[in-house]
């Protein structure tokens, strides 16, 4: 089955992707899962034949608390005995990749923290702790919770700058979805210059729209005002999957939001899938956590993935996506029980919420060399 496209007249070097095309169309869910693995496993294949990106570098830039149970959703619905809240690692990742018009530089998930921070469902976590204090005592306690419980390791900027990377060559910035993100700084409004002033969004279509005009459920989630004033021109609207160049590409996967899609990367060992579908590699293999809990559950239930529940926009979508996403990832080159999927906010251990660690964390990557730009 064909479907017309929308031309990328800003982005020509970049191509629709077929691979997936009518894959959910079947009324019968387990029809459309099993249709959506057999082409995902047909799509790592393609990918793999590809060369690696010239360069990629995931980094660190904060730990954030977030409520267990919609981490490992619905597992823990039965347990008491374990932390309400545990903590992910909010990751950048620097791509750098060939195309047809030359090397291009990709942001995924590049998060301005602080502005980040007004996310009404994380802001008012904070207000929680805070709750009865002004002024001077409210400004000092705030600030040692956010070195307590949110501390930060740099910023998209410093991270930059250390890698020698100019805000200038960076050509495009993406984000599996818009949840807590506030894109003002780094694209412009019309009263703030862009920080990256020649970097454009690249988003689907469904996700943008979205973000215009949120329900409640999803309201909560996403920063106030993040895309207001950015300009539409920086905006790169998809209308499914693509491949960015060589050996990158972006897949939808929606379920988590309807706009949601995922990050392929081809390294030298193999592939490498990132979304927040699920928030740890054992998310996409229950059956082999380390956690009693998760594995039980998965055992009990017969589920083979472990949703990120915070907003379920589409249960089963996310279900089949997370199933099509660990398919394309193949087997870790780090540990082979788990997917290699380096999730953009990874489950992460923490002294302040015990009795709950991963039972594997994917570790930072850097491969290759970075081009930088003709002077």
């Amino acid at each position: 089955m064909t479907y017309e496209r929308t031309q990328i007249e800003k982005a020509p070097e970049i191509m629709y992707l077929e691979d997936f095309e009518g894959a959910r169309l079947s009324l019968n869910p387990q029809r459309r899962l099993e249709e959506v693995r057999k082409r995902a496993r047909k799509f790592r294949e393609k990918m793999l034949s590809m060369a690696p990106v010239s360069y990629f570098k995931s980094i660190p830039l904060v730990r954030v608390p977030y409520p267990t149970r919609y981490g490992f959703f619905a597992v823990f619905n039965e347990v008491t005995l374990v932390s309400p809240i545990l903590h992910i690692t909010n990751r950048l990742f620097v791509i750098q990749y060939k195309t047809q018009l030359g090397m291009k530089t990709l942001l995924f998930s590049p998060s301005d923290i602080m502005a980040n921070a007004e996310t009404r469902f994380f802001k008012r976590f904070a207000g929680g702790i805070l709750l009865g204090l002004e002024g001077e005592e409210y400004r000092l306690l705030k600030d040692l919770a956010q070195q307590v419980i949110a501390p930060f390791y740099t910023t998209v900027e410093d991270a930059l700058r250390r890698l020698g990377i100019s805000p200038e060559e960076v050509d495009y910035i993406t984000y599996d979805h818009l949840h807590t993100q506030d894109l003002r700084r780094w694209l412009g409004d019309g009263r703030q210059k862009p920080y990256f002033p020649n970097a454009k969004l690249i988003v689907m279509k469904e996700e943008w729209e979205s973000a215009k005009g949120l329900l409640p459920p999803q309201r909560d989630w996403y920063c106030p005002g993040g895309i207001d004033g950015v300009p539409e021109e920086k905006v790169i609207l998809l209308d499914g999957d693509v491949l960015l160049g060589e050996g990158v590409a972006l897949v939808k996967t929606p379920g988590h939001t309807f706009g949601n899609h995922s990050l392929v990367v081809r390294l030298s060992k193999g592939l490498l899938v990132s979304s927040e579908n699920g928030i740890s590699p054992e998310s996409y293999a229950p059956h082999n956590s380390a956690n009693e809990a998760i594995r039980k559950y998965a055992l009990k239930t017969g589920v083979e993935v472990i949703l990120n529940g915070n907003t379920q926009e589409s249960g089963l979508e996310q279900y089949i996506s997370m199933v099509m996403e660990k398919e394309i990832a193949g087997p870790s080159w780090y540990h082979s029980d788990f997917p290699s999927i380096l999730n953009s906010s990874q489950f992460s251990s923490y002294w302040m919420f015990p009795g709950l660690s991963p039972t594997f964390e994917f570790p930072d990557i850097e491969e290759g060399q970075y081009r930088a730009a003709s002077k």
